[in-house]
């Protein structure tokens, strides 16, 4: 139970940070915002979200194979292909705007421009898809540890 506890506990630090970084993003990745510092910022707070990405992944496979319930109970069932597919979708989406800022901050240490605002905007439209999709994760979750959506 012990080893059960911090696991879950590792993978819930690994979620709330990954929140945490996500919604930083949305909320600096607006054009009237932005400035040197700001680009610089959202580029280490991108470097972050994608860590804690990483960690969700490894903690949650450490949960399916060291966890109480093991990979006999989880992986049969749909809700956890669900949640790994809308995991992948998000990381999908996320690839755009983790190149944007560093095509951003080269640019900016370069020549001091700052990305045009439909180019902000298109990227924050993509942070805003994850944030979106996100809280899905979760649902699924809830569900999937109780049971729901197991064969017979």
């Amino acid at each position: 139970m012990v080893l059960e506890s911090i696991l879950a506990y590792l993978h819930l630090l690994a979620i709330l940070t990954l929140v945490v970084f996500l919604a930083s993003q949305a909320a600096l990745c607006r054009s009237e915002w932005l400035n040197e510092k700001a680009v610089l910022r959202l580029a280490r707070i991108d470097m972050v979200y994608g860590i804690a990405a990483v960690l969700v992944l490894a903690t949650g496979v450490a949960r399916i194979f060291w966890g109480v319930k093991g990979a006999a109970y989880y992986g049969p069932n749909w809700l956890l292909h669900a949640k790994v597919g809308l995991f992948v979708v998000i990381a999908l989406i996320s690839i755009k705007p983790s190149l944007n800022y560093r095509r951003w901050v080269k640019s900016v240490k370069a020549t001091g421009a700052m990305p045009a605002p439909e180019d902000v905007r298109g990227t924050r439209r993509l942070v805003m898809m994850q944030a979106h999709l996100l809280p899905l994760i979760p649902l699924a979750a809830v569900f999937l540890a109780r049971g729901f959506g197991a064969k017979g």
